[in-house]
């Protein structure tokens, strides 16, 4: 049976209405892209902004801090923050700090002079800053050395967010690059002030690692090396991480004790098993667990404080009231939701961010399993996996011996 001319019709004005809605939203994407910035607002102060966020990330640390990790919320540990053209050194106690600060593990000495910023405070104390190096260096999204303190380092929220279009813009081809939804991305990236926040956590727990476990924090900055070498894009390991990964991300699911210790079980199992399937070689295989514990259990602090504040009658400091981009921690259900679906998704990636989310649900999981996993955590030779197989065991299980510390 023919379909009749009213059906063509039909058909034919669908198209032209699809076709309609895709200028439409192609106009209106290209509309929005213009006067985006291409340079942070002020560069030789912290906007009042910054100030708002910085002010909550310490509030909230020293809140809840202890619930999330023993000793990270009460370290007294200051904050880096750089745009393109500075850096401001905040909470830092001594009135003098001494110049630059120390690139980890190496602490090799880079910048120069801190300065008091003036006519200028960050919660009524005075706040530093000094220009960056022509050579382009920066103290980086991590820890550095400032003195004798660990500090967490981290770009301005502004800074971020012109960075990450900048590198989307990059790896567009021109026509694509002018009408890409780069605030609608962005958003969703960066997951507004709440994101950059927690992201400022992320970054304040790596000094944590590095002040209490020097040792074992260099030790998992130096195991990257072998990134170069490990076998990203090899299929039957691929497919071997898919199974690995799936499992963890089921255990992240489970609605009893009893069925996650099953899952843990499955998962350390397949774990090893892949482990002795692709041959990978000792240095590798202390790269996975290294990463996981240098950057999968930053990942799960910056998760756990915003679960914190969340679920707690916990408040928000009033300086962001007026901060549009925040939603007072309302979005961890969601941001939980896409954490666990990501999990999956990460087989064929490559470099080590599979190991952020690796680590951080094997840390989640300990919560479950074996309360008091954080007082042993920081020990030499204990990794989250070890633990999570003492905690299905009953007994102290290690599924691979200890690495020399100049691996």
């Amino acid at each position: 049976m023919r379909p009749g001319k009213g059906c063509g019709r039909r058909l034919l004005w669908g198209v032209v209405g699809l076709v309609g809605l895709c200028v439409l939203a192609t106009a209106v994407s290209a509309l929005s892209n213009i006067g985006l910035p291409d340079h942070s607002e002020q560069v030789d102060y912290l906007s009042e902004n910054q100030k708002a966020l910085l002010a909550e990330y310490f509030q909230v640390r020293a809140a809840l801090g202890e619930q999330v990790w023993p000793g990270w919320g009460t370290l007294d540990s200051p904050v880096v923050v750089y745009n393109e053209a500075a850096a401001f050194l905040v909470n830092y106690e001594a009135a003098n700090p001494p110049d630059g600060w120390l690139k980890v593990p190496q602490m090799a000495a880079r910048g120069g002079p801190w300065q008091p910023v003036p006519d200028d405070d960050f919660a009524g104390q005075p706040y530093y800053r000094q220009t960056l190096p022509a050579t382009g260096e920066t103290p980086q999204a991590f820890t550095v050395v400032v003195g004798e303190q660990w500090a967490a380092s981290m770009t301005t929220k502004e800074w971020t967010a012109i960075g990450l279009r900048q590198t989307i813009r990059d790896d567009l081809p021109p026509p694509l690059a002018a009408i890409f939804p780069y605030r609608l991305v962005g958003r969703f990236l960066l997951r507004g002030s709440d994101g950059y926040i927690s992201l400022l956590a992320h970054e304040s727990f790596h000094a944590f690692q590095g002040a209490v476990a020097p040792d074992k924090f260099a030790a998992a900055e130096r195991a990257k090396a072998v990134e170069a070498t490990y076998p990203w894009e090899n299929a039957g390991l691929q497919a071997a991480w898919q199974a690995e990964l799936d499992v963890l991300a089921a255990a992240l699911k489970a609605e009893t004790t009893a069925e996650t210790a099953v899952l843990v079980t499955q998962f350390l199992a397949q774990r090893q098993q892949r482990r002795q399937d692709a041959d990978l070689t000792d240095a590798q295989i202390d790269f996975e667990r290294q990463r996981e514990w240098l950057e999968g259990l930053a990942r799960y602090v910056e998760l756990e404080i915003w679960r914190q504040a969340s679920y707690s009658d916990y408040q928000p400091h009033p300086l962001l009231a007026d901060d549009g981009d925040f939603d007072g921690y309302a979005g961890f259900p969601t941001r939980w939701s896409q954490e666990v679906d990501q999990i999956g998704r990460m087989a064929d990636d490559v470099g080590d961010g599979r190991f952020y989310y690796t680590g951080m649900a094997q840390a989640v999981l300990l919560d479950r399993l074996l309360p008091g996993w954080k007082e042993t955590i920081f020990e030499e030779g204990v990794f989250l996996e070890d633990l999570l197989a003492t905690a299905v065991s009953g007994q102290p299980v290690s599924l691979f011996p200890q690495m020399p510390d100049d691996t």
